[in-house]
């Protein structure tokens, strides 16, 4: 039988942003962008939807004058991810 996929970790976008953050501590906002290749405008709106399940960490500070967004993945995301993964590979397998 096929196990239900989460619905916010089907999205391509969000997905990878999952994937990039289980590979280090944190990633701020542009290191993100640059390797999804998402707009500005449409990654904010996902890593949010991303903070508002617990599935990340957003935290916003300043270095010098300019504002800097950082993310990380918390241990409720890994969980979902990991999830996520054994509920796709019924499908696959």
């Amino acid at each position: 039988m096929f196990e239900k996929l989460d619905p916010l970790l089907h999205s391509e976008l969000r997905l990878a942003v999952m994937s990039l953050l289980l590979g280090v501590d944190e990633a701020d906002f542009p290191f993100i962008k640059e390797q999804t290749g998402a707009t500005a405008g449409n990654l904010s709106v996902q890593i949010d939807k991303l903070r508002q399940a617990g599935y990340i960490e957003v935290s916003k500070a300043f270095e010098g004058k300019r504002p800097k967004t950082t993310c990380k993945i918390t241990p409720v995301g890994v969980k979902a991810f990991e999830e996520y993964v054994n509920a796709l590979k019924s499908y696959i397998g």
